[in-house]
This record gives C-alpha cells, sequence and structure tokens, in this order.
C-alpha cells in the first residue's frame, strides 16, 4: 500500500492521523479509498472529478503531472499540499 502523507489542514477529519497506507494503483483510487475511510475528505481535495487547482500531489518527491491518473504503488509515498504559484497576479499587473 502506498504511505499517504496527510495535510496539516484534514488531519481533523482523521483523527489527527498524518499518515495512512491507502491501497490504490492511481492517485485517483487512492483518494476513493481514503474517502471511504474518512467521509468527506474528497470533497476537500477534488472540484467535481478534478484536483482542487490549489492541490498539488507529490510523489516521492516528484509533481505529479497526471493528476488523478497518475499510477502509483506499494513503494510510493504520496503527499497532498498545497500548490504554489508564480508570477504577478492579474490584479497586481492593472494595478501598475
Amino acid at each position: 500500500m502506498a504511505r499517504v502523507w496527510i495535510p496539516a489542514l484534514l488531519r481533523g477529519m482523521t483523527g489527527g492521523q498524518s499518515e495512512i497506507e491507502v491501497a490504490g494503483q492511481t492517485v485517483g483510487e487512492l483518494i476513493d479509498q481514503l474517502e471511504v475511510r474518512y467521509p468527506g475528505i474528497r470533497e476537500r481535495l477534488m472540484d467535481g472529478d478534478r484536483l482542487r487547482p490549489n492541490i498539488a500531489v507529490i510523489i516521492d518527491g516528484v509533481r505529479s503531472r497526471q493528476g488523478l491518473r497518475q499510477p502509483v504503488n506499494d513503494t510510493n509515498e504520496v503527499h497532498f499540499v498545497p500548490a504554489i504559484s508564480g508570477g504577478c497576479s492579474e490584479a497586481h499587473e492593472r494595478s501598475r
């Protein structure tokens, strides 16, 4: 089973657990299994059928580019983290 690290803001949903072993072959399947164990967690990670734009998936230290379809295996460490974007915001550009 993959080891999933739970962000601090979601640990209230997991009884305070920061890491959980979860079965699944893709990131989407991991989220499905987390939802079975911790109802409501999917809504915090996903917007409809996609990851929320403010959530990034990091697998073994590398940001996933395949999102929910990203394959995982039993030796992977999966982190759901706040996505960080760079550059100037549109509002900032307008204020210049």
